[in-house]
């Protein structure tokens, strides 16, 4: 840590090299080209200055200067905010509180379900990887619209859902084919320079 520490220039990212809340932090920082210290937090072993700078001892946590934030939606927009090009976030307030809505779509139909395959029984899991994949395909439709998630740019709602949607296999979760245009979404967003270099070597061997 202490090499971490002389190096520190202005931002430090605790994240979790399997994290899908780390990642969706990590896509905002590579798209924006934020130059940033990653420390790979072991959630068996966290450091120590993790646990004197977050009470909940969790990862994605973002220290700028004197600023520490965590949960991962928080910091996203944060750096929307502190590092404005390109933006992720629309400027008008109507569609801002789309966005957020859609932010909070994810999380109420993907996301609290995805936690659940994480730490749920079995027959918990089994559940919830029915709710992501039948969510998903009912979704599916709207990706024929826009090139991104309802959107002609790609914005922190696709920065959220794209973690996810790379780790379906590694949850042994297949969309059926009436889900090709968010296949071709993923597909499309996967290549994206920005969500290449987001990837840690853990999430890249997830499709090795």
């Amino acid at each position: 840590m202490g090499v971490v520490a002389n190096r520190r220039s202005v931002m430090t990212l605790f994240s979790g090299d399997n994290d899908v809340y780390s990642h969706r932090v990590r896509i905002v920082l590579a798209e924006k080209g934020i130059n940033v210290d990653i420390v790979s937090v072991d959630p068996d072993d966290l450091p120590e200055d993790l646990i004197d700078l977050n009470p909940y001892n969790s990862v994605p946590t973002l220290v700028d200067r004197e600023l520490v934030l965590y949960g991962s939606q928080v910091i996203m927009e944060y750096l929307d905010e502190r590092f404005p090009h390109p933006p992720l976030m629309p400027v008008d307030p109507v569609s801002r509180a789309t966005n957020r809505l859609m932010l909070q779509r994810i999380e109420q139909d993907l996301y609290q379900h995805f936690d659940v395959v994480l730490t749920g029984s079995e027959k918990a899991a089994t559940k919830a990887k029915k709710e992501i994949r039948d969510n998903l395909v009912m979704a599916s439709p709207i990706f024929e619209q826009k090139p991104y998630f309802l959107s002609d740019e790609f914005s922190l709602v696709d920065c959220a859902l794209m973690p996810l949607l790379w780790r379906l296999p590694a949850l042994n979760i297949t969309l059926p084919k009436q889900a090709a245009p968010l296949q071709a979404y993923a597909d499309r967003v996967f290549a994206r320079e920005s969500f290449q270099a987001s990837l840690s070597e853990p999430e890249r061997e997830m499709r090795d």
